[in-house]
């Protein structure tokens, strides 16, 4: 199956373009790309003793609620991926449910929402690499040369094959959340600070103000997830293999975040753990870990939150190239992007484009004198967490809108409960975001004003130049979120509205 537009030079030459790699990877392959994406050992050692400051004992709930939410979401995007085999996934989506305008709008948003979440993690990737080096010799090293290494590493990354990021993502996994194993383990042989309570789970600890807080910080967490249905292409038995994964991946997300922030309650006691979270909130892990395994383990998960932000750097560069190359297909983006190489079958151009994006992002932040976690990593990350959150609204409110136009034999509660729940679980998540953007940037209210606005005004552009294809590239508009070939796809369902 080919999956690239032909190359007219390569067409006169007789020889058919190369195509993505297909039936290559498996359930636990595109879990890993989508855990890998979330980076868990980065979020609870960065980010879950802010969610213990904020929300105090009963913050492990808040990822079970935010896991929840998204599980309902998940019904709905499913049950599409069964009948929309685009390899634009989201945009695919909401052309179909929703029309042109918004599917070239929401094209834009993925573009950028996924380029946001992984150029702004270079900057994480300088500091967390800083204070590793800082921790283990006692020397600092400047962030910008780390930053140029980790894009060219991850850019090497995307050039190979599809099966080897998998690989590589799933040893990464397995090293990250291992350390966080041990430390649970650690915690439960000793019985925790006091002995082990389930007071977390109490209404009292819960319903409290700070749980919405914790909640922004929970839907965050997830950021990446829904990324399984961009491998349909490379996927062994799609129909089965994309739901199972996104099925796992937020399961494993939800669970596992929810029990080692419980394990951090448990490491100082319930009556303690918000003021040893207050004193050092990003020492509380290593703490905890050289209290209850030993030194040893404090300096190796410094190594592995670097290793935790390079698999979800890699994780998210995958994504983006799949989408680059599906826009290139449309004719939206050049179609030179759509180039896939013979050899690796991997997007390889749309993966120099990314690349070169990223480094020029970096060194105009570095440029200006920003510093990699406070503005590169917090200002453009941001806008790209809000994006996607926006894109997964309005793929909730596209599933019913979709089913309620073609045929089809899937039942209401996948069709219309599930995705009108999701729809208005997603609208209050973005809410609590925004309500709490300082948490995220700590910056002032006019730029996070401009970066709240960024998402929305992408989306608008986008449905601005849906009307500009209409008119001067009708071709192009006309077929724009339509399905291709795809010997695992069911019948071909209804074009998208105009």
């Amino acid at each position: 199956m080919s999956v690239t537009t032909p190359d007219p030079v390569e067409a006169r030459a007789g020889s058919a373009p190369a195509g993505l790699r297909t039936g290559t990877l498996g359930t636990a392959d595109i879990a890993f790309f989508v855990v890998s994406a979330a980076a868990p050992l980065t979020v609870m050692a960065g980010v879950a003793p802010l969610a213990i400051l904020l929300g105090g004992i009963g913050a492990p709930v808040g990822y079970l609620l935010a896991g929840l939410t998204l599980a309902v979401f998940a019904v709905g995007f499913t049950t599409m991926s069964r009948h929309v085999t685009s390899g634009g996934a989201f945009y695919a989506y909401i052309t179909r449910g929703l029309g042109r305008p918004a599917g070239v709008g929401a094209a834009l948003l993925a573009l950028i929402g996924y380029n946001g979440m992984e150029i702004g993690v270079y900057g994480l990737l300088a500091t967390a690499t800083q204070d590793t080096v800082h921790a283990l010799f006692g020397t600092d090293v400047p962030w910008l040369p780390v930053s140029l290494a980790g894009l060219l590493l991850i850019g090497w990354g995307g050039y190979r094959s599809i099966d080897f990021g998998a690989k590589v993502l799933g040893v990464l996994l397995v090293a990250e959340t291992g350390i966080l194993v041990l430390l649970a383990a650690g915690v439960l042989i000793e019985g925790g600070a006091h002995g082990l309570s389930f007071a977390s789970l109490a209404p009292d600890h819960v319903l409290v103000p700070g749980t919405a807080a914790v909640l922004a910080f929970a839907f965050a967490a997830f950021t990446g997830f829904e990324s399984t249905v961009i491998y349909r292409r490379e996927a062994r038995d799609p129909q089965r293999t994309v739901p199972r994964a996104t099925y796992c991946a937020v399961a494993f997300l939800g669970l596992f975040y929810a029990f080692v922030v419980w394990i951090a309650v448990q490491a100082f006691g319930d009556d303690e753990v918000v003021a040893a979270a207050a004193d050092d909130p990003a020492g509380l892990f290593f703490t905890a870990v050289s209290t209850y395994v030993g030194d040893w383990a404090a300096d190796l998960m410094h190594v592995l939150i670097v290793t935790s932000v390079l698999a979800s750097l890699l994780a998210f560069h995958n994504a983006i190239n799949r989408y680059g190359l599906a826009l290139a297909e449309e004719g939206v983006l050049p179609r030179g992007l759509g180039r896939v190489h013979p050899r690796h079958r991997s997007p390889y151009v749309a993966g120099l484009a990314q690349t070169v994006l990223g480094a020029v992002v970096v060194l105009a932040f570095w440029a200006a004198g920003a510093d990699p976690y406070g503005q590169l990593l917090l200002y453009v990350n941001t806008p790209g967490m809000i994006g996607l959150l926006l894109l997964q609204l309005l793929a909730a409110i596209a599933v019913p809108c979709y089913f309620r136009r073609v045929r089809h034999q899937e039942g209401a509660l996948r069709t219309l409960v599930a995705p009108i729940a999701a729809s208005l679980l997603l609208a209050t998540a973005i809410t609590l975001v925004v309500g709490h953007i300082d948490l995220f940037t700590g910056a002032s209210s006019t730029v996070n004003t401009v970066l709240v606005a960024l998402a929305p005004v992408v989306f608008a552009t986008g449905l601005l130049l849906a009307r500009w294809l209409r008119r001067a590239r009708p071709e192009v508009y006309a077929r724009f979120g339509s399905d291709r070939a795809d010997p695992a796809a069911p019948d071909p369902s209804a074009a998208p509205p105009a």
